[in-house]
């Protein structure tokens, strides 16, 4: 069970509700925050003070008065009509996320929600019943407006959702739990959709995926030095320390462990005096990445426990202030960074896999082809990989330089926070498929230079590879082997192989 408090949300809590589908239960601490907030909402509304949302209009309707007789209208209307999403859903699982972030986040007790509202966010996640959200639409500013008046949506019987495998009408999926519609009250629907949730939300499902990714991809590269009978004094700790990157020496640490034993490896002067940059600066590149990795986590982990909706409720309802906390820009700046990021893993790895494949650069069969000339071998996988980093070059421009006005030049500078963490995972789903074809070819090479000549670490990798990806003894249909290689590099048991993979 993972105790929702608003305050201490963590990426490896998300990783067991998401993943998992670990229970969640809201603090009674919280829920009392969250009275004390709500009583001071329903004040304003008897005593008709001008707050905006509360008793306005909203965005440039601000200006606009509404009697306290239409505060349900308003809210109601509020979520109709700001349901604009537009494409294709978010995965099921940032679906998931984003009941999970908005709950807590309501949780802070600064957004005025009865706490029937936040039992119910609750109950949906419980129960697995998760909004259908349309991708695009949002401008990361005002928060995600149109996604999150999607997940509202279903609280009000209204929209569709997944549930059990199947995609249908919210109604339906309610009657089936035995739910109840709800009916907003002052705020609520304010609440429910002013915030950054989306882009946090896909943003914590591609950070996940990038670090399981990015341990991978130092045991994919393992087997290619071993392929390629890389110059193991590279990895030497005292290189590593002699520039001082944590992140750089952990990498390097990672590679002479997963290699430790491996008589596939080189010495420098052995073969050849250097490795290309692909094999020596693994630890250099990789860590870079690791960098970014965990900045991008730093802040995901402040905006999973962040008030970002608008106004804010302080001192018992003495203070209610407009501000911008749902601004997406300190999310908007780390997604890009993700994206580029992991980018270049894919980057690097495409090179190992030219460098695997081409008999100009290697010792081995020209494209790992068991039949040179008659038979192809690997050769148009590497196109493949190709095609996939020069797509992520064109994905990884960042979406946060730019901005657009709205609601007449009110919001008049917005973050697009929302488009940089669907390309991010859009990268990160290409970089998998390019670490997969990297670990196809890298399988063969092991391969023809002797397994029991290995490592036992990468031995390990080898054995289970080979259960998913059979040897190449003729040409195949390859797309198959890729996509298996991809859900072999998303399966859980990956972990049992990697040196502090978590």
């Amino acid at each position: 069970m993972v105790i929702l408090t608003g305050s201490d949300l963590t990426t490896k809590e998300m990783y067991r509700v998401l993943y998992q589908k670990e229970r969640i239960q809201a603090s009674e601490d919280s829920m009392r925050k969250v009275d004390k907030s709500r009583e001071a909402v329903e004040k304003i509304v008897r005593e008709e003070r001008v707050v905006y949302g509360i008793t306005t209009g909203f965005g440039k309707f601000s200006e606009v008065l509404i009697n306290k007789e239409n505060v349900e209208a308003l809210q109601h209307n509020l979520i109709l009509s700001h349901a604009c999403g537009i494409g294709d859903p978010f995965p099921e699982i940032v679906s998931r996320a984003m009941l999970v972030l908005r709950a807590n986040a309501l949780l802070k007790g600064f957004s005025g929600v009865r706490r029937m509202l936040i039992d119910r966010l609750i109950q949906l996640i419980n129960v697995g019943i998760h909004p259908v959200v349309p991708q695009q639409g949002s401008l990361g500013a005002s928060g995600d407006l149109a996604p999150l008046s999607h997940l509202a949506l279903v609280l009000l019987g209204e929209g569709e959702v997944f549930y059990k495998g199947k995609r249908m009408e919210s109604i339906k999926a309610l009657r089936q739990e035995g739910i109840q519609p709800i009916t907003l009250t002052a705020k609520e629907g304010l609440a429910l959709i002013n915030g950054t949730q989306a882009m946090t939300a896909m943003g914590t499902v591609a950070y996940i995926e990038a670090e399981k990714l990015a341990f991978q991809s130092e045991a994919i590269a393992s087997l290619t030095f071993e392929g390629l009978r890389g110059i193991l004094d590279a990895f030497d700790e005292d290189i590593q320390t002699a520039r001082g990157y944590l992140e750089q020496i952990e990498v390097a640490k990672r590679m002479r462990l997963y290699l430790d034993g491996s008589r596939l490896t080189t010495k420098q002067g052995e073969i050849r005096v250097q490795d290309a940059y692909s094999l020596r600066c693994i630890p250099q590149v990789h860590g870079a990445t690791w960098q970014a990795l965990h900045y991008v986590k730093e802040k995901l982990e402040i905006e999973m426990n962040a008030a970002t909706d608008n106004p804010l409720i302080f001192d018992d309802g003495e203070k209610v202030l407009s501000g911008g906390n749902f601004h997406g820009q300190p999310i908007a700046l780390a997604m890009d960074f993700l994206g580029i990021a992991m980018a270049e893993i894919a980057n690097i790895s495409e090179r190992r896999i030219e460098r695997l494949v081409n008999p100009q650069l290697n010792d081995l069969p020209p494209f790992l082809s068991p039949e040179p000339g008659l038979q192809s071998g690997a050769m148009i996988m590497q196109y493949a990989a190709a095609s996939l980093v020069s797509e992520n070059k064109t994905l990884a421009h960042p979406a946060s330089v730019d901005s657009i006005p709205s609601s007449a030049n009110q919001e008049d500078h917005v973050s697009m926070g929302t488009i940089a963490s669907r390309h991010a995972y859009q990268i990160i789903e290409n970089t998998r498929r390019v670490l997969a074809i990297e670990a196809i070819c890298s399988l063969q090479a092991v391969e023809i230079r002797g397994v029991d000549n290995m490592s036992a670490s990468t031995k390990k990798i080898f054995e289970s590879g080979r259960k998913v990806v059979p040897s190449i003894t003729k040409d195949r249909i390859f797309s198959k082997d890729i996509e298996a290689a991809n859900v072999w590099l998303k399966e859980e048991g990956w972990k049992m192989l990697l040196i502090d993979g978590e």
